[in-house]
């Protein structure tokens, strides 16, 4: 039986996604959760940020589903530029949250890394809708799918500090695991955008067939 790919990759982005959820979101529905006494002094900048973060990570699968894309263009373009806008605004101000945070006592570092984060989100974005505008579609796919593989470093990197518990030894820690996941996020994003070609490269099934192809030629040539 075929295994489809992307099934399985959006498969596991909804399970981590779910259990980033009840893990470090839920106190949304504890209105007595301390944790929204951490949150008071910057909760007005913090609510854009959360809903326009939401807006990209819901609307994002929907823009790699092809039927929906082909049967709906329309609808497929309206949350597309809804992405970018997302996108372009929770990722300041999510930089300017930690940067805030640093009178809270968060170290400097964390702020360089929300910088950081914050810039390749962006830019990705940008240059994705660019493509987009330009009609280069092959270009607009691969520009899009780093960009939401940038913006699932928000669930990968609570996913893996909560799963494993490190979310329990500092702050060190939490930036050495977010780190990783933004810099893997670009390697992963590659390899979706060439796993066809990869999966073609490696099958020895195919290489087999392309050299019994090939050896008659060259005989009849020979000849």
């Amino acid at each position: 039986m075929k295994i489809n790919a992307k099934y399985v990759v959006f498969s596991v982005i909804t399970v981590t996604s779910l259990y980033v959820l009840y893990h470090n979101e839920r106190f949304i529905v504890e209105p007595s959760n301390p944790i929204w006494q951490h949150y008071e002094p910057f909760k007005w900048w913090l609510l854009p940020h959360a809903l326009f973060g939401t807006i990209v990570l819901l609307f994002a699968p929907l823009q790699f589903s092809d039927r929906l894309r082909q049967r709906f263009t329309k609808s497929h373009r309206i949350m597309g530029r809804l992405y970018v806008v997302g996108a372009f605004i929770l990722a300041p101000l999510g930089a300017y949250i930690q940067y805030y945070q640093e009178r809270m006592g968060a170290p400097r570092s964390f702020t360089i890394l929300a910088i950081v984060d914050a810039v390749m989100l962006v830019s990705a974005t940008a240059l994705a809708f660019l493509f987009a505008v330009k009609r280069k579609i092959a270009l607009h796919r691969q520009w899009a799918t780093r960009s939401y593989a940038i913006a699932l470093v928000f669930i990968a990197g609570r996913f893996v500090l909560g799963i494993t518990g490190w979310e329990l030894l500092g702050v060190e820690i939490a930036q050495a695991i977010i780190w990783s996941c933004l810099a893997l996020s670009m390697v992963l994003a590659d390899v979706s955008i060439h796993w066809r070609e990869i999966v073609a490269a490696l099958s020895p099934a195919k290489q087999h067939v392309k050299r019994t192809e090939t050896i008659p030629a060259r005989a009849v040539r020979a000849a």
